[in-house]
């Protein structure tokens, strides 16, 4: 992972200059990365697309990394302000002298979805993996670790009884590969991508990856700490924009707030965004708070040692800084 993160801060270096020259360092201007773009993160969207952060006199450019790896890199090399990524970027980055730490957490399980290439919805279970060669992400990746824990949590492991569990697929790669390599029996794909390849028949949903695996802070917000100690305001007015983007959510219902997600998925229609929104509220996806707990950093860190990433004891203060979304939450009681 750590070479991964070097090659990645490199390839971020050298586009450095470009965003340098464009006006980057203006105090409400917020450069945000972010790790995928899938519904998944609706409550940023619907804060974006509903005007929220103009409202606090906040500018946010988002770029999409394609990876928790590139996104950290980008925050390291100072591209990017805010990185919104797994929490495991930071846990590996966590050496760093100006470390990048977590601010406010925005989901609280896995966002994707098996997807098969039968239509076994209603006869799967689990040990249907048994043999088959399974697409779970990247290594060192929670979309790839999570997966990992939930198939050893049936019993199946890599290599065993044929199975593969396969982490050499790019995360972006996953989706084209499954439908092109015959060899392919399952992927793990977000919405909207798996409800896109489901209504034309290109795979079939047949297990939620979140409800099996449990509550586990998936995505947060981050940041360096020098960020976050000379903008603390900006960070904060950024953390209260998408707790409104979520309160949204929260009182409307999912044809609506369709309507708010439509700008940030050209081609995807709103009955398909909505149904993607159910999924997601269904499986209780999205933090009512920004503030992560230590319970939750634990499940993440579980999950990290099943795979073998992950081999010291992780100090949750030198991950996590609560302080802004706690004064925000008190502030808003």
């Amino acid at each position: 992972m750590r070479k991964l993160l070097a090659g990645a801060l490199c390839a971020v270096m050298l586009a450095l200059p470009l965003c340098m020259a464009t006006g980057c360092s203006d105090e409400n201007r917020i450069r945000l990365c972010e790790v995928t773009h899938s519904i998944f993160y609706a409550p940023l969207y619907v804060a974006i697309n509903n005007g929220y952060f103009e409202e606090r006199g906040l500018d946010v450019t988002l770029e999409n990394a394609g990876g928790t790896d590139k996104v950290t890199a980008a925050l390291v090399s100072g591209s990017s302000d805010i990185g919104l990524m797994g929490p495991e970027g930071v846990i590996y980055s966590e050496s760093l002298s100006d470390n990048i730490k977590v601010f406010g957490q925005l989901t609280k399980r896995d966002g994707s979805f098996l997807v098969s290439k039968k239509d076994e919805a209603a006869t799967f279970d689990w040990s249907n993996l048994k043999g088959k060669r399974v697409l779970a992400g990247r290594v060192g990746g929670v979309p790839a670790m999570t997966m990992q824990y939930v198939m050893n949590n049936h019993g199946l492991y890599h290599n065993v009884d044929g199975t593969n569990i396969d982490t050499t697929v790019a995360f972006n790669m996953m989706a084209s590969v499954f439908e092109s390599d015959s060899t392919v029996d399952y992927t793990t794909l977000f919405e909207p991508t798996a409800t896109e390849y489901q209504n034309s028949g290109r795979g079939y949903i047949v297990a939620s990856v979140g409800k099996e695996s449990g509550e586990v802070p998936y995505t947060a917000f981050c940041a360096k700490s020098s960020y976050l100690r000379d903008h603390r305001g900006v960070a904060k007015k950024f953390l209260d924009a998408v707790l409104e983007g979520y309160e949204f959510m929260k009182k409307n219902d999912s044809a609506t707030v369709a309507k708010s997600l439509a700008p940030s998925f050209d081609g995807m229609s709103e009955e398909s965004l909505a149904i993607a929104v159910d999924s997601y509220n269904e499986n209780d996806t999205w933090c009512s708070t920004p503030v992560m707990t230590e319970k939750s950093l634990e499940a993440l860190i579980k999950i990290m040692k099943n795979a073998g990433e992950l081999d010291k004891e992780v100090d949750f203060n030198e991950i996590v800084d609560n302080s802004i979304a706690e004064e925000l939450i008190k502030e808003r009681a």
